[in-house]
């Protein structure tokens, strides 16, 4: 695939996911109150309880949508169709297979719903329809929409989220509507979330079908398939350990802290954890299309050109991710008060670990790199992460609560993602000295913290707000200032940092056209 057409499709993705990112950042938040005022902050807990729940019966996935995705790279960019039936054939095949096993898990998991919500003053059938609805729609994922995959490694990734995030979009905004203007409980809510789901699927669907008219797998011969290509079992295996300690890091976390603390902890997390996932996923929408443009990129062999563009890539997320971080440090606490009231602000200490959180989750560059190279088989890192988070929070928080929980997770992804991860890319994927990689970080972090310093002293520590339009015009004095001083630093340090900007700016030029 030539630059020229590896740029086009990222701009078309970035494009269609920026914009439907922002309108899910403004629902989000919106939702989330009216959910809170309509229904109740335990039963916002509950529902973040039973998405946790599935996300560790999704375990059972084991890692086959990444192992299909690096196999799916090659056969693309040499338009072998016919190789590319056969992959989504035996993904198929095995997602048949997963499916069964997590509705017999999930069903299994139901019978001890008395026992594990026991906490709880809502009424049992609330758990049981929120993780049932759930439940469906994993299922849904599983048995219909599994070649939605080939859109992703092609670079198409635009026109999975016009489907997936459009009806998103418009499920949340008729909840929204029922439950706060039109007085409709929580059935109502399950009902709209299970009827857009439904939706969805059958609109993605269709769109596979007109683009990809060739795409037929033959799920009957994926067993036999599967031995024809035993490079997916073998990376599936080696992901299902990644898998876990994606898990243990995103899912367990809530559990953990609803067995020491409740629920109301749990929601009070979560809003903490949307304004996160809300930033990150505007940051990361600019980025879309990124993962098949790299996996494209590797494909081609050119190390000169990979490693110029980690370079531009990874200087580029650092940068970003500081802006974010300093405006979450300065804005988030003003915010949730004006948003839900100030009963819902955590703790000084649990709030900073946040936002390091925050920072080292934006800047996990290298793994991106990892999948396209298809260097998965570093499977005692990730199972060390997975010890290290869950012992350590577990150990952590029974001493100091949710501060220590966090400080637990710190440390798996300090030292795992932080530390190991680049030495096994440099050395097992780009074969060069993972020294480059130490210096190009040092001299990065260097100019964040000289930026963060003058910033921090240039507009000191009081930033409290009353009304949303404070909040806004505080919003634009923090993103400015930091902004310009950080970006003349990196400008001014770092060639790098040039490049990245000048890529940018033609990426841009196109983005507007």
């Amino acid at each position: 695939m030539s630059e020229i057409s590896r740029t086009a499709h990222i701009v078309k993705n970035a494009r269609t996911s920026l914009f439907f990112s922002v309108a899910t950042l403004f629902l989000g938040f919106f939702s989330r109150k009216i959910f809170i005022d309509c229904l109740g902050i335990e039963v916002l807990g509950l529902n973040s309880t039973a998405v946790n729940l599935l996300g560790f019966l999704n375990l059972a996935e084991l890692g086959i949508n990444g192992a299909v995705s690096f196999t799916l790279y090659t056969p693309l960019f040499k338009k072998d169709y016919d190789t590319v039936s056969d992959i989504v054939a035996v993904q198929g095949w095995l997602y048949r297979r997963i499916a069964y096993v997590v509705l017999t898990g999930g069903a299994v998991l139901m019978c001890f719903f008395p026992l594990f919500f026991a906490k709880i003053e809502l009424p049992l059938w609330y758990a049981y329809g929120s993780f049932g609805i759930l439940l469906v729609s994993a299922m849904l994922g599983y048995i219909v929409n599994y070649q939605q995959i080939v859109l992703s490694a092609s670079q198409q990734e635009y026109k999975i989220t016009t489907n997936v995030q459009g009806f998103r979009v418009l499920k949340q905004i008729i909840q929204i509507v029922g439950i706060g203007f039109l007085g409709f409980g929580y059935v109502y809510w399950l009902v709209v979330e299970l009827v857009g789901s439904v939706i969805s699927c059958i609109f993605l669907n269709r769109t596979i079908r007109k683009n990809f008219p060739w795409l037929r797998p033959d799920l009957s011969q994926g067993k036999e398939l599967s031995q024809k290509y035993p490079e997916i079992i073998l990376k599936t295996k080696q992901l299902f350990f990644h898998k876990f300690a994606g898990f243990a890091l995103n899912q367990a976390n809530p559990l953990i802290i609803y067995a020491f603390l409740s629920l109301t902890v749990v929601a009070i997390y979560g809003n903490y954890m949307l304004l996160i996932v809300s930033v990150s996923t505007l940051i990361n929408s600019m980025f879309s299309g990124v993962t098949a443009g790299i996996g494209n990129l590797v494909a081609e062999g050119n190390r000169s050109k990979i490693l110029s563009f980690f370079r531009e890539y990874t200087i580029g997320r650092y940068w970003l991710a500081s802006v974010v971080c300093f405006c979450l440090f300065n804005l988030s606490n003003p915010f949730i008060s004006i948003w839900i009231g100030e009963q819902y602000l955590l703790d000084s200490a649990s709030f900073i670990l946040l936002v390091a959180y925050a920072f080292i989750a934006l800047t996990r560059t290298n793994e991106i790199f990892t999948a396209a190279y298809g260097l998965f088989h570093d499977i005692y890192a990730p199972v060390a992460e997975a010890v290290l988070n869950l012992g350590l929070s577990i150990l952590l928080g029974y001493y100091w609560g949710l501060p220590g929980i966090l400080s637990g997770v710190l440390i798996s992804l300090i030292l795992v993602v932080h530390c190991w991860r680049p030495y096994f890319l440099f050395t097992r994927g780009f074969h060069v000295s993972v020294w480059k990689y130490v210096v190009l970080v040092c001299k990065i972090i260097t100019i964040i913290a000289a930026s963060w310093i003058i910033c921090q002293y240039i507009t000191g520590s009081e930033n409290s707000c009353d009304t949303l339009t404070e909040w806004l015009l505080l919003s634009m004095k923090m993103l400015f200032i930091y902004g310009v001083i950080s970006f003349s630093l990196f400008w001014m340090v770092s060639k790098d940092f040039r490049a990245t900007i000048r890529r940018v700016c033609k990426i841009t030029g196109e983005f507007m056209q």
